[in-house]
């Protein structure tokens, strides 16, 4: 057991590390969002034009980082030494509603490099641990020196009206502190002010003493890195393209510019003076003249001009495509440097085959598959947790062996996939290798076996024609009119 000193020291180091991180991610979550300041302008443009483009955005950053997401569907999780997945421990990760939580937990980790999730015991349901997606900018978890997978702490840190919160998770105890914040302390003097927002431990009451005891023996914060490196920290996908999105927006921009100055005919008048109006005074004398509003000739449409050299010329309408072109660029190279297929950017498709389908989206399926590779890793620790959290030490060290069951990534076209399917059962593989590849969930697989299981009790002939792939011959029946199918 840590003093408390100790644990506030810990959190002190876990927070200042949280703080570092945490101006990068919220930078990447508003260029997601769309907030992405015109940039690569001299700064005349800017003056003159920054503030007229300051709400747009051609917001491709969205598109990166959403199309792996929606191929990225857990189903099931099975232990080692199991023919089937865990159908109760697919009921915790259901009655949290991580069906949907995860597509959240997904995205933010590509987009902030990482996300958590957080695994803690129910005392009201002792079978169903309390599971949670947690964001980069509030979770930080520190790991054996040496290791990227044995955890020695993890913090989670969160504001609640005028006081922060902060919960030290280490593998033996959890300790809960709470403070004001910076802005709401007017009152005490600056010599106080270290020790008012010094972490004071948090009153929990007596059924939850401080610090508790972790009942696990893991710290229960899990961390789902993306694209994690050797000794980088992990990459986001929305990082890499925002060089290339600042360029297309300054585009956008010089061409929303030109579009208003130049893509019509302008007309010039050459060899004439200004047009200008007698100024007179109460008498009706002119005493001077001004010149007229060239303004207002273009709202009437008529002009008069006025001198032996004058004449009109005109200026051609600028060719605006110069900037679409570069701009059809510009998001050809952000297909290719993250792998998202152009289909899914620049929005045309020519008739494609299947076949050609497939291939323009084999580099997003890769990357898709990647990371399910780490996601899973991570996934498959969180299943253990859950495991430890329900008392069932044994299935814990199966599943740290496991395997986590993910949707198919790939798509494909209803008919290929029937004949692949029926090929691969005219060479025996089992129905329920079949039903998985086929993307059913591990629960709707034990589902369609039970109904296979009452059509063969109802018409066992059909069902015994079944397994040997034909149709059922008519049964010719003996004399005497039998109905016994043995016959």
């Amino acid at each position: 057991m840590v003093s408390i000193d100790r644990a506030r020291q810990l959190v002190a180091l876990l927070e200042a590390e949280l703080m570092n991180r945490s101006g990068e991610a919220d930078r990447l979550n508003s260029i997601y969002r769309g907030n992405q300041p015109l940039r690569f302008a001299s700064p005349e443009f800017r003056e003159y034009f920054g503030q007229r483009y300051r709400g747009f955005s051609d917001n491709w950053t969205q598109v990166v980082a959403d199309s792996p997401v929606e191929r990225l569907t857990p189903i099931g999780v099975k232990a080692a030494g199991d023919e089937r997945a865990d159908a109760d421990l697919w009921r915790v990760w259901q009655t949290n509603g991580l069906d949907a939580d995860a597509q959240l937990g997904f995205l933010g980790a590509g987009i902030a490099g990482r996300c958590f999730v957080l695994v803690w015991g129910d005392p009201d349901d002792e079978d169903t641990p309390e599971v949670t997606f947690e964001d980069a900018r509030e979770c930080v978890v520190a790991y054996v020196p040496g290791s990227r997978r044995r955890r020695r702490a993890g913090l989670k840190r969160w504001q609640d009206g005028s006081s922060e919160y902060a919960t030290l998770y280490l593998p033996d105890e959890v300790w809960k502190f709470k403070r004001p914040l910076l802005r709401h302390v007017k009152s005490v003097n600056m010599a106080g002010v270290d020790e008012v927002l010094n972490w004071q431990p948090r009153d929990t009451g007596e059924e939850e003493p401080n610090p508790q005891p972790n009942p696990m023996g893991l710290v229960p914060l899990v961390e789902l890195p993306n694209r994690p490196m050797l000794a980088e920290e992990p990459l986001s996908d929305v990082a890499g393209t925002v060089a290339m999105q600042d360029a297309i927006n300054l585009l956008w921009a010089h061409l929303f510019t030109a579009s208003d100055y130049a893509s019509l005919p302008q007309r010039v008048i050459l060899g004439a003076e200004v047009p200008k109006t007698p100024i007179l005074d109460d008498r009706g004398q002119v005493v001077g003249e001004r010149p007229v509003e060239l303004a207002r000739f273009t709202k009437d449409r008529v002009v008069w001009v006025e001198g032996d050299q004058a004449k009109i010329a005109e200026w051609s309408a600028a060719d605006l495509s110069a900037f679409t072109g570069v701009i059809e660029v510009a998001v050809g190279h952000i297909a290719a440097q993250t792998r998202t297929p152009q289909h899914y950017l620049i929005g045309r498709m020519a008739n494609l085959s299947g076949d050609a389908l497939i291939a323009a989206e084999t580099g997003l399926v890769k990357r898709t598959e990647e990371k399910q590779l780490w996601f899973g890793q991570a996934l498959r620790e969180v299943f253990r947790l859950i495991a430890l959290a329900r008392g069932e030490t044994a299935k814990a060290q199966a599943l740290a062996a496991g395997t986590l069951l993910w949707a198919d990534a790939e798509s494909r076209s209803q008919a290929q996939l029937a004949d692949a399917l029926l090929k691969m059962k005219q060479i025996g593989m089992p129905f329920e290798w079949l039903a998985a590849r086929y993307g059913l969930t591990p629960t709707e697989i034990v589902d369609v076996i039970a109904m296979r299981q009452r059509e063969a009790e109802l018409d066992p002939i059909s069902a015994l024609a079944d397994e040997l792939g034909r149709s059922p011959a008519p049964v010719a029946l003996p004399a005497g009119g039998s109905t016994d199918p043995m016959l």
